[in-house]
């Protein structure tokens, strides 16, 4: 090809780029510090059935959370945290339905509220007290989210979960009862200054070993024996065969929830002998706060209620 030909040539056209579509950009919510802390605390004493059921709705603690930061009533506090969970029926999508509500109880106190779980139920003749780590439970460190890639020992904690590291898998290779235990758990605490529904009781929730088993309550102090044993008869409820070997089984639980009464009224009389005067004066500032979720829109006429449980007695507050 001479200089004529390449000078004639018509100049390739250059290939048009592809125009780079500008997408919109995606919009995420931004995670709040505190937005995993009530399904990071344990929910204590609920049934392992029921723990899919009680994260399944989009409840909103957001309250919790605001009490917790700057500007809010626990902020700079020392705070324990445990949830809970409270059946109730609702009206869940025009339908009543009973619906695990997760509750959160806070406990603004100086040190551990406690390092003992109880475990209550009617099977027992009373209600028994173990160490939190017997039942792998403890107080742990709450790492607001936006401390988590910080060094864990700069971090000066303020807010404690109570945790468990028993996997719900492991329980099917462990003895039904152990794996019942769990179910049965309550967080306890003891206030020594306050005498707790075990010392003011004296009723006993008993279950006869009987087919079909015998639900019922006994109390000592108001219930006649005899009479309350002719009762049963009467209602069919127990046969006139096993009369006296039901007096014997009622006797046998009310001198163990008398003994038990007894121990709890003498160890908090001890354990206030033995007090010093700072010990006293934290007791005396410790605070409860519990705290219902704002539940979602599908979800209406949830109750509020202050009671924890009979350690706890009451919430200060209610939110």
């Amino acid at each position: 090809m001479n200089d004529s030909d390449e000078k004639n040539q018509a100049p390739k056209a250059k290939k048009a780029r592809a125009t780079k579509q500008h997408e919109e950009p995606e919009y995420f919510e931004e995670k709040r510090n505190l937005q995993d802390l009530w399904k990071a605390a344990f929910p204590v004493g609920a049934e392992w059935k029921l723990f899919d059921a009680l994260y399944e709705h989009n409840w909103d603690f957001k309250h919790l959370e605001e009490s917790l930061e700057e500007g809010g009533m626990l902020y700079g506090k020392k705070v324990f945290v445990f949830a809970n969970a409270e059946p109730q029926m609702v009206h869940y999508k025009d339908v009543d339905k009973v619906v695990p509500v997760p509750t959160v109880v806070a406990v603004e106190s100086p040190f551990p509220p406690s390092d003992k779980i109880a475990i209550a139920s009617i099977q027992r003749a009373a209600e028994e007290i173990f160490p939190m780590k017997q039942m792998k439970m403890d107080w742990v460190p709450f790492i607001p989210f936006g401390n988590r890639e910080r060094q864990v020992d700069r971090i000066k904690f303020q807010i404690f979960i109570l945790a468990c590291t028993q996997r719900r898998s492991a329980l099917r290779h462990v003895k039904e009862e152990r794996a019942r235990d769990f179910e049965y758990c309550l967080p306890y605490f003891c206030n020594p200054f306050k005498e707790d529904e075990l010392e003011q009781s004296s009723e006993v929730q008993l279950i006869f070993p009987s087919e079909p088993p015998v639900h019922c309550e006994f109390d000592w102090k108001f219930d006649r024996l005899e009479e309350f044993v002719d009762n049963l008869i009467e209602g069919e409820e127990i046969s006139a065969e096993q009369k006296d070997e039901f007096k014997d089984f009622v006797k046998e639980h009310a001198r163990a929830a008398k003994k038990a009464r007894k121990e709890a009224t003498a160890a908090r009389m001890k354990v206030i002998e033995e007090m010093s005067e700072d010990d006293r004066q934290a007791f005396e500032s410790i605070k409860v706060y519990k705290f219902y979720p704002q539940p979602p829109p599908e979800i209406s006429g949830l109750l509020k209620a202050p009671k924890i449980n009979r350690y706890y007695g009451d919430a200060h507050q209610v939110f």
